[in-house]
């Protein structure tokens, strides 16, 4: 029966960190006091305003119709308002398309752009769902691999080595998930002015714009190399930044004429995204920003602390992450050696070691293309994170 299916389906990876969470979430429902670091979304509800929003949305028999493909004309304006806000950015709403999440937004986006034959750069680590709609599209994911001592930041000198006739573009994500990196500002001119130079599309996901913490500092990179836009493509959402993972709704931001390939195509996918949902979106995107900044006082105490205690556990070791929510701690010194009867040598075996000795899910490195790390979201509460990093060092002993 497999053989009948199609091979390029067939071949995509499963999701690793949705992989996580679900065993995570199942050992949980079995009375097991699981503490799970795997889940890329925040602890927090959706903040009440925009919940009260959507309520009200679906009163409105508007909303209960068919809508717009590349989203609701009130929403699109909202996302251009928004940009220039948050960014500086200024774009028209024929460049905007409100897709169903950020997945949607990043498969869409490359669909239209790629053709069989063009190639990728993809900066690992990486999200585990990038490289899977490159190899959709017949284009090839080709990674450049990064490590703690650079700051899991990639160079423009790493990128022109790696650029050949056959690049057609570059997956640019900062703050990263999962490592938290985020680069600095003369960094991502060098980069956009190396795009420009050589033709290159540059696909920007600012997913986690709002997530940086310390000195740290956002800059979108057609800001600072504005003759960049007509090859940069924007991927946002509303998931990260309002606690609204479970609604599904992302956005693309890029060149007229590419906005209207992906719409066209999600026209034949999933038509318009959910109205209320849309809703809900434009209350997040067009309201105060009050429920985020103490969401985000919130990511930047637990970030401290699992920065702190990760580094006293004997074996591991962790930089400051600077953004989104993700620790990227290293177990390379902690491989290959026995624990409790186990002598794990790769981050996969370590993760299900956790799971099974302490019940504790982490999401193993080798799911990032970076074997020997590890990825550990601090969005669940101060108390769990305390216990969950106690029970490793209990485990792997301390410093």
């Amino acid at each position: 029966m497999t053989s009948e299916l199609s091979r390029r389906v067939g071949a995509i990876a499963p999701s690793a960190t949705l992989a996580v969470s679900a065993k995570a979430k199942a050992l949980k429902a079995e009375g097991k006091p699981v503490i799970g670091f795997g889940a890329g979304e925040p602890d927090f509800s959706t903040p009440a305003h925009i919940v009260e929003a959507a309520v009200e949305a679906c009163r409105v028999p508007a909303n209960h119709k068919y809508s717009p493909t590349p989203g609701l004309p009130a929403l699109r304006a909202a996302i251009v308002a928004k940009t220039k806000r948050d960014s500086g950015y200024e774009i028209t709403a024929d460049q905007v398309v409100v897709t169903n999440g950020g997945k949607q937004a990043v498969y869409n986006a490359l669909a239209a752009l790629l053709n069989p034959g063009d190639e990728m750069l993809l900066p690992a680590p990486y999200w585990t769902t990038y490289p899977e709609p490159v190899r959709l599209a017949g284009a090839t994911p080709v990674e450049l691999q990064t490590s703690a001592e650079s700051g899991f930041r990639v160079t423009v000198e790493q990128l022109e080595a790696a650029r050949t006739e056959n690049t057609k573009a570059l997956m640019f994500v900062s703050p990263s998930n999962p490592t938290g990196a985020v680069y600095r500002k003369e960094e991502i001119e060098a980069i956009g002015r190396w795009a420009v130079e050589h033709d290159i599309w540059v696909l920007c996901d600012e997913i986690y714009e709002h997530l940086v913490y310390g000195e740290a500092v956002h800059y979108s990179m057609p800001v600072l190399v504005p003759e960049l836009a007509d090859r940069c493509i924007i991927l946002n959402g509303v998931a990260k930044t309002y606690a609204m993972t479970g609604w599904r709704v992302g956005w693309i931001i890029g060149p007229v004429a590419l906005a209207k390939a992906a719409s066209t195509l999600q026209s034949h996918q999933t038509s318009n995204v959910c109205n209320v949902a849309q809703a809900a979106a434009l209350a997040a995107v067009s309201g105060s920003l009050d429920a985020v900044h103490e969401m985000h006082a919130a990511f930047d105490r637990r970030r401290q602390t699992i920065h702190t205690m990760l580094n006293e556990i004997s074996g591991v070791s962790c930089i400051n992450p600077e953004g989104a929510f993700y620790a990227f701690p290293s177990f390379h010194d902690v491989l290959g050696r026995e624990i409790d009867g186990v002598t794990p040598t790769t981050t996969a075996e370590l993760a299900d070691l956790f799971l099974e000795k302490i019940n504790v899910a982490i999401v193993p490195g080798e799911a990032f293309s970076a074997p020997g790390y590890g990825r550990m979201s601090y969005a669940l509460s101060d108390e769990d994170l305390i216990e969950g990093v106690t029970r490793m060092a209990d485990l792997l002993g301390r410093k």
